[in-house]
Formats: C-alpha cells, sequence, structure tokens
C-alpha cells in the first residue's frame, strides 16, 4: 500500500471536497480526512488541523501542481 502524505489543510469539509474531485478529475486519487463525524458535526474541527487532503507519496508533486499551492 502506497502511503499517504497531506498536501493541503483546508479550512472546512467543502473546500477540502472541492479540491478532492479537481484532483479526480486529473486523474490523482484524493482522500478527505476530518475528524467531524462525517460532516455532522463541524465544529469538532475546531482547534485542530481543518480537514486533511490526501493523496498517496508518488502523486504529491503533481497534486501540487494541479491544485497550484
Amino acid at each position: 500500500m502506497a502511503d499517504l502524505i497531506c498536501i493541503k489543510n483546508c479550512n472546512n469539509r467543502v473546500e477540502a471536497e472541492l479540491a478532492k474531485g479537481l484532483l479526480e478529475s486529473s486523474g490523482i486519487e484524493a482522500i478527505v480526512s476530518a475528524d467531524d463525524c462525517g460532516g455532522m458535526r463541524p465544529h469538532l474541527l475546531l482547534g485542530t488541523n481543518g480537514t486533511r487532503l490526501l493523496v498517496k507519496e508518488e502523486e504529491a508533486q503533481k497534486a501540487l501542481e494541479v491544485l497550484e499551492i
């Protein structure tokens, strides 16, 4: 299994899901990781690193280029 790395911390799940969609439309698999009960309790993200966007380590550079970070 490939190692996953965080390429972006997003302020909320919506921002992360939009970025994920952009990556997936470019052929890059991405995962949204957030400790917010599946979006049902967004207030749980307060005081954390927010919502994380994860990709395979070998696709990180391409993902960053797609997102222009």
